[in-house]
């Protein structure tokens, strides 16, 4: 009897899967400047500086409920978030990261062949969870500015089952106008707003989601909270689908520890608030120096990071470069992305070194 290869047994649309690709972790950074890991500057992936808040890291300390099951109905998570966002903890499902949300709706509306409509260049997460589904993408691309073409998705989205939309985008950094998303929103399908950075911008469209009830909008507490390496995100949406989410969520989806986290820092809100207005002064600081530099365009942000245009064929150079002093920020390489890099914001003295050695790059590969 001939057996069939491992592989057969693997659905197609996965077998050719295009893995999301992560940033590069501080210990080969590490390796590759011949530093230490604390020595080196992490600028690649938009995390928090300033890590997580001090009740978080209290309840991190004292946490003593990790032999026992979390909450599957999140009771408390809910609860919290709610008063946070003045949504009703009907309309909330917590996550395993807001990737885990992406991950739910997409799987809860699509079959193989539903068409996504996507804006790129976005984040990657959004092409590798449709493309699991076995979705079918349709890209509208970003003009120059890296603004959407509402017109062009709403064309898109005839007979579509989703629209994805990040706001503000990564790794554009700029918002879409509330009154663009309230146009796709007028669309026959889900329309999935991804705010992972929206306390860094200052506004959201939560407030449309009692309005419309195709409305999904995502949030981390990786990014604001300083959480990103426990897991910890929610979506709010309405009551109907949130409570589909829920029944097919894993029953115990987010973690003792990182529930312990998340409510600590709701408790830490006006703390973690001041921080993100310490990381936008740093931002718009950082951006200042990187405009002064000749041959560097960084675009206006409403996020942690910027993402800056190099010289036309330097950009991987002056990566290299920058990575050979222990600096690491994120690498584009293809179509609109070509020649730039994006920057997180971190403190005042890893904004000094990540401008030391950009300006040493830039002489370098000149």
């Amino acid at each position: 009897m001939t057996r069939r290869n491992v592989l057969d047994f693997v659905q197609p649309h996965w077998r050719n899967l295009d893995p999301y690709e992560a940033a590069e972790p501080p210990e080969s950074l590490a390796e590759r400047g011949g530093i230490t890991e604390d020595e080196v500057v992490k600028l690649n992936a938009n995390e928090n500086p300033y890590g997580p808040s001090p009740k978080a890291l209290e309840a991190l300390n004292h946490s003593a409920r990790a032999h026992i099951y979390p909450d599957p109905a999140q009771v408390a998570m809910r609860r919290a978030l709610s008063r946070y966002t003045d949504a009703r903890p009907e309309q909330i499902v917590v996550g395993n990261g807001s990737d885990e949300i992406i991950d739910l709706v997409f799987r809860a509306t699509l079959e193989p062949g539903d068409v996504v409509v996507n804006a790129p260049p976005t984040f990657g997460m959004y092409d590798v969870t449709a493309n699991i589904c076995g979705g079918a993408i349709v890209e509208v691309e970003r003009d120059e500015n890296f603004d959407i073409d509402v017109d062009g998705m709403l064309a898109a989205a005839e007979g579509a089952k989703l629209i994805v939309l990040a706001s503000p985008n990564n790794p554009s950094g700029n918002s879409t106008p509330i009154e663009d998303v309230e146009r796709l929103l007028g669309a026959d399908c889900l329309v999935v707003v991804d705010e992972a950075y929206a306390e860094f911008a200052g506004r959201s469209v939560l407030p449309l989601v009692d309005k419309h009830p195709n409305l999904v909008v995502l949030r981390t507490m990786s990014k604001w909270a300083g959480l990103a390496g426990l897991r910890a995100g929610y979506g709010v949406m309405n009551e109907e689908m949130a409570e589909v989410l829920m029944r097919g969520k894993p029953p115990y989806n987010v973690s003792q520890v990182a529930e312990a986290a998340l409510l600590a820092s709701l408790e830490d809100a006006e703390i973690l608030d001041e921080r993100a207005r310490l990381i936008v002064r740093e931002r718009e600081q950082m951006g200042g120096l990187l405009a002064e530099m000749q041959g560097v365009e960084p675009l206006s942000s409403d996020a942690n990071f910027i993402l800056c245009r190099l010289p036309e064929g330097r950009g991987r150079a002056i990566y290299d470069a920058l990575a050979d002093r222990g600096v690491s920020v994120r690498y584009y390489s293809r179509g609109k992305l070509a020649d730039y890099l994006r920057v997180s914001v971190g403190t005042p003295e890893q904004t000094g070194r990540f401008i030391e050695a950009l300006r040493a790059a830039l002489q370098q590969t000149a």
